[in-house]
């Protein structure tokens, strides 16, 4: 008969089911808690919120692949603790074949990264938009984009009326001799041609009778011939609709490579995304297998 210290704890040959749901919601809640605690962390660090969109400094493709790399090392450490916990918690299996041993611990490490996936989503909705979409930001960029478009479209005033100002710079004394003195026109009349400059702008072109009139307004205000007042009009109105153009066109730039950052990242984070599922199933068989050679057997 064998002594009392000679025995040593045997656990009980029993199943309690394929699956070990407190050993998946275990795995789930430590995975959430440590992805929480890494994008705060990332956060602070600058590495999860970059916005190359807020005069930040820096560019989308930097923002975006920071915040990928950020994203795949949180997946891969969550990963790896959910998993671990859900083989290493769940029942033991003896009645069952050692391959099915091994696709239960699988499907053990795979269930707690989808409920960890979940509770993220669900309970951190506001802060996974926030956090983690590197490609939330970059759509929230192409709004931002058009803001600045109206942005520039409403500074052309402040254009408009610096072109103005260059209408009525007097000419040199010898290219005008006999002239009077340029005398600083009205506000009412820098008010006048300023919005025919602004009508100009938005129909595309100054029509021949603002041309006119304008170089009328000029050559009095600068002593130029009627001919070269209406010339510095033209190329004053051609300059300002270039400028504005190479305004708007820079803005659809950066829209264009919002939308493009926007689409890479989110392919790259459905890819994180898998590469967490995948850890999670390979970490889940590694703690299965310590939970079964753990078990103490009656000497």
């Amino acid at each position: 008969m064998p002594s009392i210290s000679n025995l040593q704890p045997m656990e009980t040959a029993r199943d309690n089911g394929a699956v070990s749901w407190g050993a998946v919601f275990a795995g789930a809640v430590g995975a959430a808690t440590l992805s929480l605690i890494l994008l705060l962390l990332g956060t602070g660090l600058g590495l999860s919120v970059m916005s190359p969109w807020g005069r930040d400094g820096i560019s989308a493709v930097t923002a975006s692949v920071t915040g990928i790399v950020w994203i795949t090392f949180v997946q891969l450490l969550a990963s790896v603790l959910g998993g671990y916990l859900a083989g290493r918690l769940r029942s033991r299996w003896t009645t069952v074949h050692t391959h099915e041993v091994y696709f239960r611990d699988t499907a053990h490490g795979f269930l707690a990264w989808s409920v960890s996936t979940l509770l993220m989503a669900t309970l951190l909705s506001s802060a996974i938009g926030t956090l983690v979409s590197t490609g939330v930001k970059a759509t929230s960029a192409v709004a931002g984009s058009a803001v600045d478009a109206v942005g520039t479209a409403a500074s052309a005033t402040d254009s408009v009326a610096y072109s103005v100002d260059s209408l009525f710079r007097a000419g040199a004394p010898a290219s005008a001799p006999g002239a009077n003195a340029a005398q600083p026109s009205s506000a009412d009349k820098t008010a006048e041609v300023t919005r025919i400059f602004a009508n100009g702008v938005r129909t595309g072109e100054l029509g021949a009778e603002d041309s006119q009139y304008l170089g009328q307004l000029v050559a009095a205000n600068t002593g130029l011939s009627q001919a070269d007042a209406e010339q510095r009009v033209t190329n004053t109105f051609n300059r300002l609709q270039q400028t504005l153009q190479q305004a708007r066109d820079k803005a659809k730039q950066v829209a264009d490579d919002a939308r493009k950052a926007s689409a890479y990242t989110a392919l790259w984070l459905v890819v994180s995304l898998f590469i967490g599922a995948f850890i999670a199933s390979l970490a889940a068989t590694f703690g299965g297998r310590l939970r079964d050679s753990s078990v103490l057997t009656r000497s």
